[in-house]
């Protein structure tokens, strides 16, 4: 059974940064692709950034990038998430989600429905 526990949330004004961390246990993550999504009060749940489970290629939704950056450390089983230059919409509870990729070491699915596991989340709170 493999858990995800995001940690490192909190409140922040515009224009300050937070570093997620999401911990992976339950099996080897050699050959996960890991992601991170979130969803506002209301709002539908997206996609944010994703690393592939060779740590060598990162994707991000148009509204994060180049303010946000996903690496990890399989070594710790362990992606984060660090977000600079926070604005008040990117106020969301952020959920880490992981899917196994096989062979494919440099794919990033990035629709939720494609994840096979998912933490609980951990809300960040960007004030104005």
């Amino acid at each position: 059974q493999v858990q995800l526990v995001e940690s490192g949330g909190g409140l922040v004004q515009a224009g300050g940064s937070l570093r997620l961390s999401c911990a992976a246990s339950g099996s080897t993550f050699d050959t996960v692709a890991m992601d991170w999504f979130r969803q506002a009060p209301g709002k539908e749940r997206e996609f944010v950034g994703g690393i592939s489970a060779s740590g060598l290629f990162t994707y991000y939704s148009d509204s994060v990038k180049g303010r946000f950056t996903v690496f990890r450390d399989n070594a710790k089983n362990t992606m984060y998430l660090q977000m600079n230059s926070l604005k008040p919409e990117d106020t969301a509870d952020y959920l880490c989600a992981v899917v196994n990729t096989g062979e494919h070491h440099w794919t990033i699915p990035h629709s939720a429905d494609a994840m096979e596991y998912w933490g609980k989340g951990t809300l960040v709170t960007v004030s104005s």
